[in-house]
């Protein structure tokens, strides 16, 4: 059996050098035999130095995926063509939105994406705004109409990868971890002790990948999928199928600490 460790929005761009790499030590120390990680770890003038920092001091596979943040400062096109090289130089460094996914044990794969707030949920008229609008290039560059386009072209782009590889995944695993950054569900979508409402849902939701998600493990009834997401920063859980259970993370910014362990048999 393996021992994994589950944390998101670590948002280690608040931290001093000093205390991220403290919360690295205690990360290689922990009983855990793999991390995860799903989103918002730093900000993009950081994100390389700390993601290295990570690796360098936490001797053990970390898979991870991005979260809107993690672009703040730069482009989405260029933070994932960075951080993609960076992996390739780095063996126990993975992210997860680029590979077809990990097998985890002869039952269990890891299946991931970033995700997006797809406007698809929630009144995207009166949707809140967000920093992604000023401090991401391809979202900066939009108006109103544009930028629904741009945020429902990301959330598909998301919802095509969990599709390939979840498919894939569910043809040789009884059980399927997926680790995102947006919940893909109403359902999962907490905030503030409760279900997001209809001007958060646009931004703090990713429809497309929980219809996804529906339509598939429908189709495999006897199969287990566990999502891992976070981005809304309030802890919550539910079960959108009875084989579909999503646990959404908590933070302190300033604070990262590890959400969940669990053993995969």
């Amino acid at each position: 059996m393996r021992r994994v460790a589950w944390m998101t929005d670590l948002h280690l761009n608040f931290l001093p050098p000093e205390k991220a790499s403290a919360y690295f030590d205690q990360l290689n120390q922990s009983q855990a035999d793999l991390i995860l990680i799903g989103g918002d770890i730093s900000e993009a003038p950081r994100l390389i130095l700390d993601l290295s920092d990570l690796a360098a001091r936490v001797r053990k596979p970390v898979y991870f995926v991005l979260g809107n943040q993690d672009y703040y400062r730069s482009s989405i096109a260029g933070v994932r063509a960075q951080v993609t090289q960076l992996c390739s130089r780095l063996p126990n460094l993975t992210y997860l939105s680029v590979i077809e996914g990990v097998e985890l044990s002869p039952g269990t794969a890891l299946v991931g994406h970033d995700g997006w707030g797809d406007a698809t949920l929630g009144d995207f008229e009166d949707a809140i705004k967000m920093r992604d609008e000023r401090l991401i290039e391809e979202l900066a560059a939009c108006d109103r109409n544009s930028l629904a386009d741009l945020l429902r072209r990301l959330g598909r782009e998301a919802a095509e990868h969990i599709h390939r590889v979840l498919s894939y995944a569910l043809q040789y695993y009884d059980n399927v971890c997926l680790l995102t950054h947006v919940p893909p569900f109403k359902e999962a979508c907490w905030f503030e002790g409760a279900w997001a409402d209809e001007r958060h849902l646009p931004r703090f939701a990713c429809g497309s990948v929980g219809t996804v998600i529906q339509d598939l493990m429908s189709m495999y009834p006897r199969k287990q999928l566990t999502v891992l997401c976070g981005h809304t920063h309030s802890p919550g859980y539910a079960q959108i199928l009875p084989n579909v259970h999503v646990w959404t993370g908590g933070v302190d910014v300033g604070l990262p600490k590890i959400q969940r362990m669990f053993w995969v048999p």
